[in-house]
């Protein structure tokens, strides 16, 4: 299997997903958030706040095109897709699209950095949706549900790659 990258709304769990695959197949687990904080020497909230929305999609699409060589299992962050160099290729890789209904977006980031996120979480979650689904769609091989038990969820992404050759 080659690199398999999963995207998807904040709190889909892409985070402990991918790890969860990562583990399971014995592959190198990543994270271009976790990978942008180190490039930049500030969380990804703060860098964010910082930069502008502009520039940290720069920057985080260049995460993404060095993680995506490593061969691995690799977690994004949730907006990864506005950029359409990073759709570009997201497309020439094994992307699994995580979701679930708002309602648990909003309980699962409830209490986390999230500048994107601004006022009502419900609005926030809504309005990201609305945005970002047609991207989403047109990167992944497969929508998975994420909000069964975490092992169930990993066993589809599993199945879910593996489908596509």
């Amino acid at each position: 299997m080659t690199t398999l990258v999963i995207v998807g709304l904040p709190g889909s769990g892409k985070t402990s997903v991918a790890e969860a695959v990562a583990h399971r197949l014995e592959r190198p687990y990543l994270d271009t958030d976790q990978l942008l904080a180190a490039a930049t020497g500030v969380s990804t909230a703060q860098f964010l706040r910082d930069v502008g929305e502009a520039e940290f999609r720069v920057r985080e699409c260049e995460v993404l095109e060095a993680a995506v060589l490593d061969d691995a299992v690799i977690a994004t962050g949730g907006g990864i897709v506005a950029s359409e160099r990073a759709r570009e290729l997201l497309k020439r890789q094994r992307t699994i699209w995580l979701d679930c209904d708002d309602e648990l977006l909003v309980e699962r980031v409830h209490d986390g950095d999230r500048p994107l996120l601004t006022g009502d979480r419900r609005e926030s979650i809504a309005r990201l949706r609305a945005e970002r689904s047609s991207w989403y769609h047109e990167v992944s091989l497969a929508r998975v549900d994420s909000s069964e038990r975490l092992e169930d969820v990993v066993e589809r992404v599993i199945q879910e790659a593996e489908r596509a050759g």
